[in-house]
């Protein structure tokens, strides 16, 4: 059976390599056609995911995708895509147009198509994945963890929605600066991580996978909620007023498709997380419109099932609706933007977590990287009791981190939530301010 398996995958991959070879795909970088914009036209054979594919290139360069028109039906696909840098200027970097034209263009032409949304294994880092329930404290519980079993937090990104958490996660052993191999550490890190998660509800729904695989992170995070049911309305959530995405989903009968549109206030890969949601939920794009006026946000997407069909019931209609509601809220930042950028070192992230907890902070989204021994991360913060976060608090805690290496973007109004309370308010943040983690029943347990 898995020798039947493993010669229909290469069977597949040869015949891929066959119609790209005939048929090369063509990438167009233009910057005269639009006057505030690069435009980029993508034409190649088609194929499910390559919209992903597309799209997930121009997102990780973090470029501004302003406008884009979509076409795949039938066996050619051909998108156009207006782009800006992140300050809304047309890209000019010879460097940044010759990726984009290699990664898109002929020179791709024999290379995986799982290339940049699969997985790959790596031995420079331990991956870690996360997902439970939310809680006050979490992160924090989990980067004393990792210190204690030496284990230094080298990329992390972290995000929550509808109470649920999930994280990615790359480590590396404290001694060898690399991969941890040690069966038996693996199993320990396993065994207390998920510990962490369940908290004192033992039988809590909680995930921790531990592995030497390299994902695309932000398409990993949206397929752990997703497993993890995220998109599924609270009794706390429902009463939320907070203003949602527009989302409909209406069948065009005449052309047999679900026509899907959008409507909601624009921000950084917004595309890239609709369309994952849509690829992940095994549907096809075949037409799609994406445009951005101001501050919103407008798309439309032709989608059929990948076995061909229509959405069929008000039931998966729901569910699509609902899917992509989560999709666009997960990455939505909340609360007061800090940076902080340091020297790397092992049990950094723990201490930077345990001050902010200490200051009752609640962080709402993270983001850490690591970069020639320099610790590069963002968090979004919020006072735990729902006010916008003091001034005073701010200021004690950049004495404590360093004025220098804790920088405030925007104001601490930024911080302040809507009239309802958000149910991940005390997203990875926490109520607790003991000065000591032997405090933490679980974390004691771990020493």
């Amino acid at each position: 059976m898995d020798m039947n398996m493993s010669f229909s995958h290469n069977m597949d991959d040869e015949y891929e390599k066959f119609i790209r070879r005939m048929n090369p795909p063509r990438v167009v970088i233009d910057n005269e056609a639009c006057k505030n914009a690069t435009v980029i036209q993508v034409d190649s054979a088609n194929r499910h995911g390559i919209l992903l594919e597309v799209v997930q290139i121009l997102t990780d360069l973090n470029l501004i995708i302003t406008k884009a028109y979509i076409s795949s039906d039938g066996s050619w696909f051909m998108d156009v895509f207006n782009v800006t840098d992140q300050d809304g200027n047309k890209i000019i970097d010879e460097g940044i147009l010759d990726y984009i034209t290699k990664s898109l263009g002929p020179e791709s032409c024999f290379t995986s198509s799982i290339r940049s949304v699969g997985v790959k294994q790596s031995m420079d880092h331990t991956s870690i994945e996360l997902t439970g329930s939310d809680r006050p404290g979490l992160l924090s519980e989990v980067s004393a963890v990792l210190r204690h079993l030496k284990c230094n937090v080298v990329n992390a990104e972290v995000w929550t929605h509808n109470t649920r958490a999930a994280a990615v996660m790359q480590v590396t052993d404290e001694e060898t600066g690399i991969a941890i191999t040690d069966p038996e550490k693996l199993s320990r890190i396993k065994a207390l991580l998920c510990n962490v998660l369940k908290g004192s509800n033992k039988s809590g729904l909680a995930k921790t996978v531990v592995s030497h695989s390299v994902t695309h992170t932000g398409r990993r995070l949206h397929q752990m909620m997703f497993a993890d049911r995220d998109y599924e309305r609270t009794g706390d959530d429902v009463l939320d007023d907070r203003p949602r995405p527009n989302v409909n989903v209406v069948n065009w009968y005449d052309k047999d498709y679900s026509a899907v549109t959008i409507r909601c206030k624009d921000r950084p890969k917004l595309l890239f997380d609709t369309v994952c949601t849509l690829t992940d939920m095994d549907y096809v794009v075949f037409h799609a419109n994406i445009d951005t006026k101001g501050p919103d946000s407008y798309q439309e997407y032709y989608i059929r099932h990948i076995d061909g069909s229509p959405v069929k019931s008000d039931a998966e209609r729901q569910r699509v609706t609902q899917c992509l509601e989560a999709a666009i809220e997960r990455r939505v930042s909340e609360g007061l933007k800090l940076e902080l950028c340091t020297t790397d070192r092992v049990g950094l992230l723990s201490d930077v977590t345990r001050i902010f907890r200490e200051n009752s902070l609640t962080v709402t989204r993270a983001e850490v990287t690591t970069k020639a021994g320099k610790a590069i991360n963002t968090f979004y913060v919020r006072d735990t009791s729902g006010y916008s976060v003091d001034a005073k608090t701010l200021d004690s805690i950049r004495q404590v981190i360093g004025q220098t290496i804790l920088k405030v973007k925007g104001s601490p109004e930024d911080s302040k939530p809507d009239s309802q309370e958000s149910p991940t308010r005390f997203l990875f943040g926490g109520l607790f301010k003991s000065r000591s983690f032997v405090n933490f029943n679980l974390v004691r347990s771990y020493s």
